[in-house]
């Protein structure tokens, strides 16, 4: 049974995969874009700098490397097509989906890793392009390059959370279109993808570290270029991983209430 079940969520998130992949034209233009989003942000931030080398005790590199890498974890966390809960929800044929035997919580988390796992290979081909140009500098030590690498999964598994909890809001309000606009931009600006929290006030950057926007992204990229490594990378692992359990808890509680008001053939 539990090799049945696995091998089912593989089938969703292979589905998922391919409801972005299938749209060719679409995927070649989102490569372009990434490309020239990978060149422009390299050269604004370059600019913002001119001749200093450093910014508010932020080196140029640094600065930099974080922008570059904080556009291509957005191609990835923030994509344009969201889960298809919503859709599903207005046409109705979620009652389908609440009485298949997987959950429609995992039906729903599946498809929207899926779907943020078709936008990978704009990210690599990005990455290849920002590393030839010298724009994101490497890590200083090994495991320090595995600590980002935990960390990014961890703020992949926060961002489809939120995702989902974002799409159970269409069984209250059917459309949830201009939610998940509210919630793009909210997460583009808290996230730290757009502007680091290094150069936002104190009191506002130790505001949205406790947030779950900024564990998606700026977590693993502080991680990434923080020069003194220790165990506080710990800490941040661990806030990231208590976010995950808090988050599916409130994903569970959001179900259990939307459920309730589900009607399927007038019961």
């Amino acid at each position: 049974m539990a090799v049945d079940g696995l091998a089912v969520r593989a089938a969703l998130v292979r589905h998922g995969v391919r409801s972005v992949l299938v749209f060719r034209a679409d995927l070649l233009v989102g490569t372009v874009s990434t490309l020239l989003r990978v060149i422009l942000v390299m050269l604004v931030w370059r600019a913002v700098y001119g001749d200093r080398v450093t910014v508010s005790g932020i080196a140029r590199d640094d600065a930099v490397g974080y922008a570059v890498l904080g556009a291509l974890f957005a191609v990835v966390l923030q994509p344009w097509q969201f889960s298809s809960l919503r859709d599903r929800v207005r046409t109705g044929n979620v009652v389908f989906d609440i009485m298949r035997p997987v959950s429609l919580i995992t039906q729903s988390t599946a498809d929207q890793l899926g779907t943020t796992l078709a936008g990978v290979p704009k990210a690599v081909v990005g990455l290849a392009l920002a590393l030839v140009l010298g724009a994101v500098p490497g890590p200083d030590t090994w495991w320090q390059a595995v600590a980002f690498v935990v960390s990014a999964l961890l703020g992949l598994v926060i961002a489809i959370q939120c995702n989902l909890v974002v799409g159970l809001t269409a069984f209250w309000t059917t459309e949830v279109g201009g939610a998940y606009m509210v919630y793009s931009m909210a997460a583009a600006f808290c996230s730290g993808s757009l502007i680091p929290l290094w150069f936002m006030p104190d009191g506002l950057a130790t505001t949205l570290r406790f947030l779950p926007f900024s564990a998606q992204i700026f977590t693993p990229l502080s991680i990434w270029f923080d020069h003194a490594p220790g165990w506080h990378v710990l800490g941040e692992l661990g806030l990231q991983a208590g976010w995950i359990l808090l988050l599916a808890g409130v994903s569970h509680l959001v179900w259990l209430r939307a459920l309730r008001r589900t009607v399927i053939n007038g019961g």
